[in-house]
């Protein structure tokens, strides 16, 4: 019989208004792959960030038994000297410095003001190789992608001898090929005894490699579910994580939907690197969407998708740009976002926490930040009360789970700030939204509440252009598919007349431009 290596038992924490974990019990064995999975809210980075001292002993009930003792964990750095790490969505990294001054920061080597940089180098050097990395340890981490970044995360975390590693949806940020690099390496230390503790919305994922499935809903364990014992289906995980059976993932539209004119296109479009200006990230793309429809675009990381889509938003992003854009059949010059906003143009950023919100401040002040002059008075001064009722008017539109519209954001589960997001550009009235990965690091359900909104959105006649990694989602929520592929538009498809292998196809047969 395995032994445990961790047990939580009847945790509780209390935020003010908010009892984010119930009598919550987890158990994870020796040398096992345990999944938590559960709503945005649910509770599980909670959790997780008692059992790592974020959260520290005495500012929550319980107790937490690890490797056969009970800790007090006071901050993080106690339970990383017992070997717990913990890697959070978003990565820890400093860009201007090298892979091995971003693995051993606030652990150099040698002596306080003598830094030993040959044992820094050489010990960065042996962790990289272990998880198959062959970039230089020199290497500044702005000069290698997400899916190295998160790399260079766990080999940090081996460095500091792990033996419970926390992976909070290491994946978010990842396309297929490297997702499933990073879950192989975490099955390939699980043969050398590693424990890991993988938090992911991505049912596949989980099914791939987790021997354990425990599910949290409303803050509450649901249950544990065992491979190889328990009859672990998808339908169970989704029903356990949102309590109730969700037939179709999808909602269906209309079928006697009417599709309209044009209401924006882009011809021979062509943008170069803000930076690098001789280099072309987008390249003589030329697009269509209509009125009351859902164009999706979908791509490899790297296509050019974002940079696409926010070099069209008022030349948000690039240098150098070229091409023509029609509204509604008008030509237009966006040169700036407050154009494009004054045009009813909206972008949805992929990067909510980054460039999309201000997550120190309420839900109130978010909602209204692209349609200032609506709460303003004649002055320009902004009427408190108004603001309030605008958010409040959109969390019971968009069903946001809050306290109140006082709350500030940054204290909202990921898929409430992405409500808040989507709140803040439909205020905005725009007839057309450009929603770059909106559900990416959210629920299953929260997701289905997002497609309702979208689907709510092309109803009333408005366009939405959708940029998403997900396939699946893409094939589900388009009427038509754009194919991305090293900045050029490689390919148009009916989404009813597409599959995921086909997408592929399309985007692994381009030639290399």
């Amino acid at each position: 019989m395995a032994k445990n290596l961790l047990e939580m038992k009847h945790i509780t924490k209390i935020f003010p208004g908010v009892k984010a974990l119930d009598d919550v019990n987890f158990v994870v064995e020796q040398g096992e792959i345990h999944a938590l999975v559960g709503e945005n809210g649910a509770g599980k980075s909670t959790l997780m960030n008692v059992l790592s001292g974020i959260y520290p002993y005495g500012t929550y009930e319980g107790d937490i038994v690890y490797d056969g003792e009970v800790q007090k964990f006071t901050n993080i750095r106690d339970s990383e000297k017992k070997g717990i790490v913990i890697i959070h969505q978003e990565l820890a990294l400093i860009p201007e410095m090298t892979i091995a001054e971003n693995m051993f920061l606030g652990v150099e080597r040698g002596q306080k003001f003598n830094i030993d940089w040959d044992e820094t180098y050489a010990l960065a050097s042996k962790y990289l190789k272990q998880v198959g990395l062959k970039d230089s340890p020199h290497t500044m981490i702005k000069d290698i992608g997400t899916g190295k970044q998160q790399l260079v995360e766990i080999a940090k975390a081996l460095a500091k001898n792990a033996k419970l590693l926390i992976l909070d949806e290491p994946t978010s940020s990842l396309n297929e090929d490297d997702s499933k690099a990073l879950l192989d390496l975490l099955l390939s230390f699980k043969k050398q005894g590693l424990t890991s503790i993988i938090i992911s919305h991505k049912i596949s994922e989980i099914s791939y490699c987790a021997d354990t499935i425990t599910i949290l809903r409303d803050g509450a364990t649901i249950e544990s579910l065992t491979k190889g014992k328990d009859d672990i289906t998808d339908d169970r995980i989704i029903q356990g994580m949102v309590g109730r059976k969700m037939t179709d993932r999808f909602p269906k539209r209309p079928a006697d939907r009417r599709i309209g004119d044009v209401a924006l296109e882009v011809r021979g479009w062509t943008t170069h690197h803000p930076v690098y200006t001789e280099k072309k990230v987008v390249d003589n793309v030329s697009f269509n969407v209509r009125k009351g429809e859902v164009v999706g675009i979908a791509g490899l990381m790297g296509a050019g998708r974002t940079e696409l889509m926010m070099s069209v938003f008022g030349h948000s992003y690039g240098a150098n740009t070229t091409g023509e854009l029609y509204i509604n059949g008008q030509k237009c010059v966006l040169n700036t976002p407050l154009e494009a906003i004054q045009h009813k143009l909206a972008y949805v950023t992929e990067d909510r926490k980054g460039n999309g919100l201000i997550l120190s401040n309420p839900i109130s002040v978010n909602t209204t930040l692209a349609n200032l002059s609506d709460v303003s008075n004649k002055f320009g001064v902004i009427d408190i009360d108004k603001e309030v009722n605008v958010a409040k008017e959109y969390v019971k539109k968009l069903k946001t789970k809050c306290p109140g519209v006082m709350q500030n954001v940054g204290n909202l589960s990921g898929g409430n700030q992405q409500k808040v997001l989507l709140a803040k550009w439909m205020f905005a009235n725009p007839d057309i939204l450009i929603l770059d990965e909106p559900t990416r690091g959210i629920d299953v359900g929260a997701k289905y509440e997002i497609y309702c909104i979208i689907n709510d959105l092309v109803s009333e006649g408005k366009s939405v252009i959708m940029v998403s990694s997900e396939l699946p989602e893409v094939l589900g929520m388009s009427d038509r598919i754009y194919i991305m592929n090293e900045g050029h538009m490689v390919g148009e498809v009916k989404a009813s007349e597409a599959t995921q292998e086909s997408i592929m196809g399309t985007i692994l047969h381009t030639k290399s431009y």
